[in-house]
């Protein structure tokens, strides 16, 4: 069960709350004190000269903790701070076994509790899983975190829970194995997401797949079992700001093996469920622009497979004709992202879109350039939407980190028998891969972000947790937000 975050106007007497104190804070507020016996005053004041950021005092009956915001270089600093203070913050409530917590926003600005309740929801988190005991599936007791601010509305904390519930989804799709989320599945999830948030979902099978001829997705395919879908989500309010849609094409490929060029395993392979992290995104994005009601058009478009080496798998030498008619010559076939998601990118301009998005786990080329810590970006869309890309990435520390897409990085991808080629040079992986796509979305404003490094986390880290971490979903909201 999801933890529930609500506004409230009052913390009544004797509840669990958690003070949140300007950065500085030497001596508690008036408002700090209620209930607050002199013995525990002394020693919060203790405490706070000694600069401790989180500090406890246990009335047995209920408890009362104080959390001090950091002095950080830029407001978004400080508000990732807070959100790091609620992850820790969640240890301290699970080990008090506290059920529902009130936060008391006594910061300057009164931006405090929003981050705060935002680490703390997304700390909660956890994938419901497979597990048959019952002792292992138990939940923290945590249930309600109730958000008190003098600047804070209802609304407000509305918005931030249907954010929130869209990065669940998206880590709840991630977090999915193969045999209980393949292509097909995949594609009903987003049309339930869909029907619960209020955006139009159409699925298209193989027969309306191959007759769009997208070469890559069908190639990709060839070695499965089970079919490929390619899925349209869109949501498109009345009143909305955008003459034109913005487009979000995510990558959809729910297990990659590498195809008949193998993975090594278990060093790689034993993590690609999260291969559809992109196509995951979209999903939540749409989910929360939706259940927010945010006045815009948008669509989403997810190819979805695996990519298998049986039967009659595409192999290495391969040319494949795709859906907008250019060749391409298949040099390794575990550089199959590229492949479905230039069929989506170039079925998106028949929107006529004001921007297309594309998010993928492309590349491992990005995520040992940038790490877990950052999103690799590079596009045609011209420096103020980039600027405003790395703007929002800021805001929400999903920060971007822009490559170049110059002219020379085409002789990356030149191929002898085809129009281009799959795979560039061993430098410059994550650019090439881009470049390739950038050749399908021609004379579109265009943005590609590479989530390879924070998509899937191996170990715990902060709020973004363990396993998929539903990157992008936050960044991409507050980006289309900001623009009407």
């Amino acid at each position: 069960m999801a933890l529930q975050l609500t506004y409230a106007s009052t913390v009544p007497a004797g509840a669990d709350t958690v003070f949140v104190l300007p950065a500085g804070t030497r001596d508690l507020p008036p408002s700090a004190l209620t209930d607050l016996p002199e013995a525990a005053r002394n020693y919060v004041h203790e405490q706070l000269a000694a600069d401790n950021k989180l500090i406890t005092v246990n009335h047995f009956s209920h408890r009362h903790y104080f959390i001090v915001a950091a002095s950080k270089a830029t407001p978004e600093l400080e508000a990732e701070d807070l959100r790091k203070a609620g992850h820790k913050l969640h240890a301290s409530l699970k080990a008090d076994k506290v059920g529902e917590l009130f936060i008391q926003d006594l910061t300057t600005d009164g931006t405090g509790a929003l981050p705060l309740a935002e680490g703390i929801y997304l700390t909660a988190y956890q994938f419901g899983g497979y597990k048959t005991d019952e002792k292992s599936r138990q939940n923290a007791p945590l249930t309600k975190v109730n958000l008190v601010g003098t600047n804070l509305q209802a609304e407000t904390v509305q918005e931030l829970v249907g954010v929130l519930q869209g990065v669940s989804l998206a880590r709840d799709l991630v977090n999915e194995p193969l045999n209980r989320l393949n292509a097909v599945q995949f594609a009903e999830r987003m049309a339930a997401a869909g029907e619960e948030a209020g955006f139009h979902t159409d699925i298209l099978d193989l027969a309306r797949i191959e007759a769009l001829r997208m070469g890559g997705l069908i190639a990709v395919n060839l070695g499965s079992p089970e079919p490929p879908t390619f899925t349209i989500m869109e949501y498109k309010p009345e009143g909305a700001k955008n003459a034109k849609p913005y487009v979000l094409v995510g990558k959809g490929v729910v297990f990659d093996t590498g195809g008949l060029s193998l993975k090594p395993t278990p060093s790689s392979m034993d993590m690609m469920k999260c291969d559809m992290a992109g196509g995951a995104a979209v999903t939540g994005v749409l989910y929360a622009l939706a259940k927010n009601k945010i006045p815009l058009h948008v669509i989403g478009l997810v190819p979805a497979t695996d990519n298998r080496p049986g039967g009659l798998a595409f192999v290495p030498g391969d040319v494949l004709e795709m859906h907008s008619g250019l060749t391409v010559e298949v040099l390794n076939t575990d550089a199959e992202g590229r492949l479905i998601l230039a069929d989506a990118l170039s079925f998106a301009r028949k929107y006529e879109p004001e921007l297309v998005f594309d998010i993928a786990t492309l590349t491992g080329s990005a995520a040992r350039a940038v790490g877990k810590e950052g999103l690799v970006a590079m596009g045609t869309a011209g420096d103020e939407r980039m600027l405003q890309l790395k703007q929002a990435g800021n805001r929400t520390h999903e920060r971007i980190v822009e490559l170049p897409l110059w002219e020379e990085y085409a002789e990356h991808i030149k191929s002898d028998i085809a129009d281009i080629n799959n795979l560039g040079k061993a430098e410059a992986g994550a650019i090439s891969a881009g470049k390739f796509l950038e050749r399908f979305i021609e004379g579109t404003p265009w943005i590609h972000l590479d989530i390879a490094g924070p998509a899937f986390l191996t170990a715990p880290d902060s709020y973004r947790g363990k396993g998929g971490t539903g990157t992008s979903v936050r960044l991409l909201y507050d980006f289309l937000k900001s623009t009407y």
